[in-house]
């Protein structure tokens, strides 16, 4: 039996649920590694069973840092044994594989109230199964965020993820491998695409607070700084409201300056290198050449420090005083009372533009043209807070749909349909001309565990797109499961259901898959026990049988050979042309698999071994393949970083806040609110987007440039904040050979080359681009 006995002043976590030979590796790798600062943390496993050898020989090998005991969650005795109510932190580990994903979550939500009810101010990490399960988490008393007690959904953040990736392909796999610790070691043996791949991989985001020389600079001032100094990449801060409530994470935000002790969110390749940025002291370092060199300095920087604050203090007096009273943020955040915005621009209007306005890609670079490209990064502090009252008349949007947001302004909001209104059949589907819309393929039994649909459309319907960017959303799959998770669904605009197979090919032709952003391929059936390499069938079928269909006119091609090189030429960027593929390879789709090692099966063409890591193989590098196995580290970082978690979902979900999760934890689902100025100053935030370099303003750096001048240059004139690159894996090649892939490449270094056909991820602000009519 034994009991836990700590040594005096280290810290212990315990960890419970899923326990395995297989998930606990999975942990401990992660959890252990090197890349961490000096993680001074034992393990302490709690499980009823007894480990089994090859289990053993993991916990033998890792003996000074990890115990293991048997024992019941259930137990209060066992629970003292292991010192739960010392305990740093319980994680408990769900098993994603289980038939019953209900059963799993309920068992463990038990385990968390037993651990509650020993010891209520535990801080708890736990990971669920399903979305709706997470309301009953949420309703235990003694449940407390505040006090870092987390749940990380499995479906909200893995269907949150491949929503992102509609709208920014690629953006799963930067994302996944930002919060998961790995070297990220180039070789010399590997492609050049590869190696520039991996690089990307060992970034992780890290939160260090800012030195004392950041007060009273602009987010962007402060973001350049440490990109060209310090070679570190500043995403976010840490906001203070000024009434002392709960703090806010800001992404890239605009017009506000930075308060002393404000907490930074990096992305580098360690921690040692975040360091730097509370190192920093303009008087030492500013001549350095060497990032590295930045090292603790002598001098009275820190009293320095104070004093720039209480200057800076006066200066926000002064400033109120010439507003007539408008309060100017000291935070990052949208002025929350008078939150009115400027009026659009004129153009909005105007323009109508035939050119398919809802992909990201082209749409939003026109308008950077007209925001005024005065190089200086200082904002104009009136800016959000500007007296420009706004009648909703004025606002196209308003006057033409009737439409409106949720209650907390985060989402677009449509009075319930029922579902029968939605469903289309083949031929309506095919007289609708969808173009630029997102096809969801949905393998399910009437009777299969429901995956939670609404945390893959409602990132698509978040408050900050205008109603026409809104991507169209089509989901083939049987309308019996449909109808149970409707409920979940019916308050969000522009969804059709088609009820058919998304392995039939005339389903898949009646809702235009060529024509489509993205073709999003998910399962909801459970994986039989006898074999889970075959857990991912279907998904891998449908895949593999989109990319076997051609479309257009194809028997032309045949005929004269001199027709089908230029198709293929034509086809290099799918985004340009848009007539649509003539090939179903150029489908933009992202497949969700269960089983890791299926992942060999959805490229013909490439050479991964099949033994090669998920993160290493081609289609999860192009972010066509997304599993549910890379959201494992989340715990860790968690635990670590309560406030990863936090910017993480913020980023993905698309603006789901506290608030918002008591609503839905209700039951009542989504409610309609009211366009008062409060509500729409909440679309004013950031937003994921992917911007060319072949066309507009920034084209001149694709021809060459350094990518330190494109992200120093869209921050200023722009406000736009680069996190990576979407690079076309053949980009050298102009050979017919050349495949349309491409590969993601998080946070490049400073003298990273460009070339005219990349991509770029940017964190992009909402009236930062044109609001063109379809």
């Amino acid at each position: 039996m034994g009991s836990y006995s700590g040594v005096k002043g280290k810290r212990h976590i315990v960890v419970c649920g899923n326990i395995t030979f297989e998930s606990v590796s999975v942990f401990l790798m992660d959890f252990l590694h090197e890349d961490r600062d000096d993680v001074d943390v034992e393990v302490v496993f709690l499980h009823r069973a007894e480990p089994d050898l090859e289990f053993e020989g993991l916990l033998k090998r890792q003996h000074t840092r990890v115990k293991y005991f048997q024992g019941s969650l259930m137990n209060a005795q066992d629970l003292e044994r292991v010192r739960v109510h010392e305990a740093d932190a319980c994680l408990v580990l769900a098993n994603k594989y289980c038939p019953d994903p209900d059963a799993e979550d309920a068992a463990n939500i038990m385990r968390v109230i037993s651990m509650k009810n020993f010891c209520e101010e535990s801080r708890i990490i736990i990971q669920l199964m399903q979305y709706h399960n997470k309301a009953y988490l949420l309703n235990i008393p003694s449940w407390d965020e505040k006090q870092g007690d987390d749940v990380i959904c499995l479906a909200e953040l893995k269907l949150g993820f491949i929503a992102q990736s509609c709208l920014a392909p690629g953006f799963s796999t930067m994302m996944a491998n930002l919060f998961a610790m790995r070297s990220g070691e180039p070789s010399d043996d590997m492609k050049a695409w590869q190696n520039d791949y991996i690089q990307g991989t060992g970034c992780e985001m890290y939160t260090e607070t800012l030195s004392p020389t950041f007060t009273g600079m602009t987010f962007s001032q402060a973001s350049e700084l440490c990109f060209v100094k310090l070679k570190l990449l500043l995403l976010a801060v840490e906001v203070r409201p000024d009434d002392g409530g709960d703090t806010k994470i800001s992404i890239n935000p605009r017009g506000s300056k930075i308060p002393a002790n404000t907490v930074g969110f990096f992305i580098a390749q360690s921690a040692e290198e975040v360091k730097r940025a509370w190192y920093y002291c303009k008087a030492c370092h500013e001549d350095l050449k060497n990032e590295n060199q930045i090292k603790k300095c002598k001098c009275k920087n820190f009293i320095g420090g104070m004093m720039v604050h209480s200057v800076l203090k006066s200066q926000q007096i002064g400033q109120h005083i010439t507003t007539d009273g408008k309060p100017v943020q000291p935070n990052g955040v949208a002025a929350a009372k008078p939150g009115l915005q400027p009026p659009p621009p004129a153009a909005a209007k105007a323009g109508t533009s035939v050119k398919k306005s809802v992909s990201m890609k082209e749409e939003n670079v026109p308008e950077i043209v007209q925001e005024n490209p005065r190089a200086p990064i200082r904002q104009d502090p009136m800016r959000n807070g500007h007296p420009v009252i706004v009648q909703p008349a004025s606002d196209l949007d308003f006057a033409q749909t009737e439409m409106k947001y949720d209650s907390t302004g985060m989402f677009h909001w449509t009075p319930a349909r029922s579902i029968d209104d939605c469903i289309v059949d083949r031929s309506q589907a095919a007289m609708t001309v969808l173009n630029g819309h997102v096809v969801v393929c949905l393998f399910a039994h009437s009777d299969s565990p429901l995956i939670g649909l609404r945390n893959l459309v409602m990132p698509l319907r978040a408050s900050n797109f205008h109603f026409h960017e809104l991507k169209h959303v089509v989901i083939v799959g049987d309308v019996e499961y449909i109808k149970r998770e409707w409920k979940t669904l019916q308050n969000l605009p522009k969804i059709s259901v088609l009820d058919g197979s998304p392995l039939s090919r005339a389903d898949l032709r009646a809702v235009n898959v060529n024509l489509c952003d993205m073709c999003v391929i998910l399962s909801a059936k459970v994986p039989s026990n006898e074999d889970p390499t075959l857990a991912d069938k279907e998904a891998i079928l449908a895949s593999l049988n989109i990319k076997a269909m051609t479309f257009g006119d194809i028997f032309t091609n045949i005929e004269s050979m001199g027709d089908s090189k230029d198709a293929l030429d034509n086809m290099g960027d799918t985004t340009v042309t848009r007539s649509g593929p003539i090939y179903g390879t150029s489908v933009p789709m992202i497949t969700e698999l269960v089983n890791d090692s299926n992942v060999q099966f959805l490229d013909q063409d490439d050479d991964d071994d099949p033994d090669t890591e998920l993160y290493l193989t081609q289609p999860f590098a192009c972010g066509t393949a997304f599993a549910v196995s890379v959201l494992d580290s989340l715990m860790s970082t968690t635990y670590f970083n309560h406030n990863a978690l936090t910017l993480i979902r913020s980023l993905i979900t698309g603006g789901a806040t506290p608030e918002l999760e008591i609503i839905l934890a209700e039951g009542a689902g989504l409610r309609g609110g009211y366009s008062n100025p409060e509500a729409l100053s909440h679309r004013d935030r950031c937003r994921v987007g992917q911007i060319s370099l072949s066309d507009g303003p920034l084209a001149t750096f694709g021809e060459g440039r350094k990518y330190q001048d494109l992200f120093v240059t869209s921050l200023r004139n722009y406000g736009m904040l680069c996190i990576g690159l979407y690079r076309l894996r053949d980009a050298t090649l102009t050979t017919v050979d050349a495949s349309s892939k491409r590969y993601v490449i998080t946070n490049p270094p400073f003298d990273f080359g460009l070339l005219p056909t990349d991509q770029v991820f940017v964190f992009i602000h909402w009236n930062k681009r044109l609001s063109t009519s379809q």
